[in-house]
């Protein structure tokens, strides 16, 4: 056994690695296309437009200070989100990627003896993260593929620290509305958390988008938002998201956030994004069109899918893993989902109207042979 594995804290040898989706220049090389453009990526729920186009410009703009450290306080961001989202900036925390905001989380609330609750089929990182910090997860059995809220209530024990309800849901793209929620906390005991996990919330139309906001302007129960600017705004290569909560919670997770966590250049982008106002809607639009041309197709296939309320679709292929490798090789990449206790399943996001009719013919060429 290396020194390394023997000096190590043993539960950090329990913990799985998280899979994320291959980069088409991987599959490029393991497959040997010649050609990038001969390989579609549908598998990690990425914006299919591209950055936003104000968004490009900051980063362009930026690139000649790349030499000064970033803001450590992110004065402009956090202005730009309050004044969009009506908060005060002493409510908002940029973070790298929301992931970062799950860290800071669990570095102030969990541990051993402590723990959380999450559906069975929710994003996996909040179990992995837990688990890292010795906490106990809670798995919640989903109700038609969606959370069942009822039963999470009921899960609730007193050690229970976080709940964590990803809405719309990865991977299942399901998501609960805002009575479900309002039901929901109206019951939450006043000294767990509930973390909304928000990341494909503005992909909606705005008239179906949860109104979980006003539980912070309110401040009468614990909760925390999570958002991204990967999915909406296309910049999921730069990490950067936001947490937005009490002004005590921010406080608190600021204590254990590192100094300049948030790059320069995702800062200026995401600020110039938030006013990308046409972009959003054109990402929208191409979601709704993309939804109801893959529905069609995946009936007329005679394939089986939950309805989706996000950028994805969780499809049922049978033998998951086998047609995930079988579609790599058509040159399209999508997302297996074993990982998620669905062997039988695929994840496909939603392209543009040309990369999910490759996606399409590539799975007819797969599926019927």
């Amino acid at each position: 056994m290396n020194k390394f594995v023997k000096i190590s804290n043993d539960w950090i040898k329990t913990l799985r690695f998280y899979e994320p989706g291959k980069p088409i220049e991987e599959v490029a090389r393991e497959l040997g296309f010649d050609c990038l453009d001969d390989i579609i990526k549908v598998a990690s729920n990425e914006n299919a437009l591209g950055p936003s186009p104000l968004a490009l410009k900051a980063i362009k703009n930026s690139a000649k200070n790349m030499h000064r450290y970033p803001d450590g306080d992110a004065y402009y961001l956090k202005r730009a989100l309050a004044e969009k989202l009506d908060v005060t900036p002493s409510q908002i925390l940029p973070v790298n990627g929301s992931n970062e905001a799950i860290v800071l989380l669990a570095h102030v609330f969990l541990g051993p003896g402590k723990g959380i609750i999450m559906a069975d089929r929710a994003f996996v990182v909040y179990k992995l993260i837990a688990l890292s910090y010795q906490s106990n997860v809670t798995a919640v059995v989903m109700k038609d593929f969606t959370h069942d809220l009822d039963a999470m209530l009921e899960a609730i024990t007193d050690e229970t620290r976080i709940i964590f309800i990803c809405n719309p849901n990865n991977p299942t793209s399901t998501m609960v509305d805002s009575k479900a929620i309002d039901r929901f906390m109206k019951n939450v005991p006043d000294n767990v958390i509930v973390c909304f996990d928000e990341a494909y919330i503005e992909l909606m139309p705005v008239e179906k988008q949860p109104d979980t906001l006003k539980y912070v302007r309110d401040n009468n129960k614990n909760v925390v938002i999570l958002r991204t600017f990967s999915k909406s705004y296309g910049l999921a290569g730069l990490r950067i998201g936001y947490a937005i909560a009490h002004e005590d919670c921010i406080n608190l997770l600021n204590r254990v956030r590192q100094p300049f966590n948030v790059n320069a250049m995702a800062m200026s982008a995401a600020v110039a994004a938030l006013d990308d106002d046409k972009y959003v809607e054109r990402t929208r639009k191409l979601v709704s069109r993309g939804i109801v041309y893959m529905t069609a197709q995946l009936k007329e296939m005679g394939l089986d899918y939950v309805p989706p309320s996000a950028n994805f679709i969780l499809v049922k292929t049978g033998k998951g893993r086998e047609v995930f490798s079988a579609l790599q090789k058509e040159g399209v990449i999508v997302r297996p989902m074993d990982i998620y206790g669905l062997p039988d399943y695929v994840r496909i996001t939603i392209g543009t109207s040309s990369e999910n009719k490759k996606t399409i013919n590539a799975m007819k060429s797969v599926l019927h042979k």
